[in-house]
């Protein structure tokens, strides 16, 4: 999920949510059936879309009409939460495919397996359903997603002589350790890690090194191991920041968008972020300033990268499933999946749209994103059951303070494997 969110009338949003209420009505006195479509767009140009393709199916279905609700990812999983057990959710909804696990197992979303078109299942590759598939079922429609980059410095990198990397020609984890040492200096470091929310970061990426961490038996029941590929990402990063100080310590506990006034003022020649960043930039940087986009580093398993794409789900309580369906089908079109995916400046996961031209072009690093794309896999704790809670207990804190140079590493695995196994044995009685 990407972390650009906005915090402000959160609990607002809510609240209003569940006051208005946001289950799908029965058809109307005039047969008319109207659908709630929630909606976590945010950026002006994401909702305009939205709501514009919210006008224009409504335009052409008056018997199935959608009412656009605005969500909020600060706290859209409280919200849907309270509104499944309440009765109240909307008919359409729109959430990331990491989110989905509870909900899903709890019984809360439809399985969309008898529902999904041919055409819409077979527009998206199987890897991405895979990011919203448990226990067999299909549990959301995945179609945009984020890899994650590095966003440079032309100059700097430029003067300084060391190797630009490319989606053919990457750097290793190690070389890119050297690069950020060899870019230290003069006030100014390698790399700033903006690690205020680290776990999706750092699971994520350890796919390039053969990490994975969670581990299903054959049981079905997920337990927590820490193995060599588990270790590039983190090591890297504590020893950045601990051992080279090539990236710099006051950015762990930043979000992404912290960093760009410090990366526009030189502070810092790279900085890690989501691919959908690239807006902040071209709306904050100075008049002047350069940068590109380049991949982030490859491990022994390339460029392979987990990925937790946004999805489209249909509550299971809906009386109006087939309809909601044939909705997200129209949403999801190719021409349509493109205007969604450039509003949001990320990639779409429809194979079609995904070969649009205007996402393959050098402007604004278009074309390396969508180089990226056929390395993107389902994010590893995708389908694991009580990872928010042993994220936000056990995984944060500990990797919080591991990349400051608190704990060791191996106190950095009793936590994730030891007390992370205690947490996630609890909901798989």
């Amino acid at each position: 999920m990407r972390a650009l969110v906005r915090t402000a009338a959160a609990a607002a949003t809510a609240l209003a949510l569940l006051l208005t209420g946001c289950g799908g009505g029965d058809g109307g006195p005039d047969g008319r059936i109207t659908l709630r479509f929630q909606s976590l767009a945010w950026q002006k140009e994401s909702v305009d879309i939205n709501k514009q393709l919210v006008k224009e199916w409504n335009a052409a279905h008056p018997d199935i009409r959608v009412e656009y609700v605005q969500g909020s990812w600060d706290s859209v999983h409280d919200q849907l939460l309270t509104s499944f057990e309440g009765g109240e959710a909307p008919d359409i909804i729109h959430d990331a495919s990491d989110d989905l696990a509870d909900f899903a197992y709890g019984g809360y979303l439809a399985d969309l397996r008898p529902l999904l078109p041919k055409g819409l299942t077979d527009g998206i590759p199987r890897t991405s359903w895979d990011t919203a598939t448990f226990d067999g079922g299909v549990y959301g429609v995945p179609f945009l997603q984020e890899p994650r980059v590095l966003i440079a410095n032309t100059r700097i990198l430029k003067a300084s002589g060391v190797r630009i990397p490319t989606p053919g020609k990457p750097w290793s984890w190690a070389e890119f350790r050297q690069v950020t040492k060899k870019l230290t200096g003069k006030g100014r470091y390698g790399v700033a890690w903006p690690l205020k929310e680290p776990v999706s970061v750092t699971l994520n990426l350890g796919l390039s090194a053969g990490g994975q961490l969670f581990h299903r038996g054959a049981d079905g029941k997920v337990t927590v191991a820490m193995g060599e590929g588990d270790q590039v990402v983190p090591g890297t990063i504590h020893d950045q920041v601990n051992t080279d100080h090539s990236a710099a310590r006051t950015s762990l506990g930043m979000g992404g968008g912290d960093t760009l006034p410090g990366f526009f003022g030189g502070k810092y020649a790279m900085v890690p972020l989501g691919f959908s960043y690239r807006q902040q930039v071209v709306e904050q940087a100075p008049k002047g300033f350069e940068w590109m986009v380049l991949p982030a580093p490859a491990g022994r398993d390339g460029l392979a990268q987990g990925v937790s794409p946004q999805t489209l789900s249909v509550a299971e309580d809906s009386p109006h499933k087939k309809e909601a369906v044939r909705f997200i089908d129209f949403l999801l079109r190719p021409a349509n999946m493109v205007r969604l995916a450039k509003g949001d400046w990320m990639l779409p996961t429809g194979t079609e749209a995904l070969a649009d031209p205007s996402l393959h072009t050098a402007d604004r690093g278009w074309a390396t994103g969508a180089a990226l794309a056929g390395s993107l896999r389902s994010a590893p704790a995708q389908s694991v059951r009580g990872y928010p809670e042993w994220k936000d207990k056990v995984a944060t804190p500990a990797l919080q303070e591991y990349y400051s140079g608190a704990i060791d590493a191996a106190e950095l695995r009793k936590r994730l494997v030891t007390d992370g196994n205690r947490v996630l044995a609890r909901y798989q009685r």
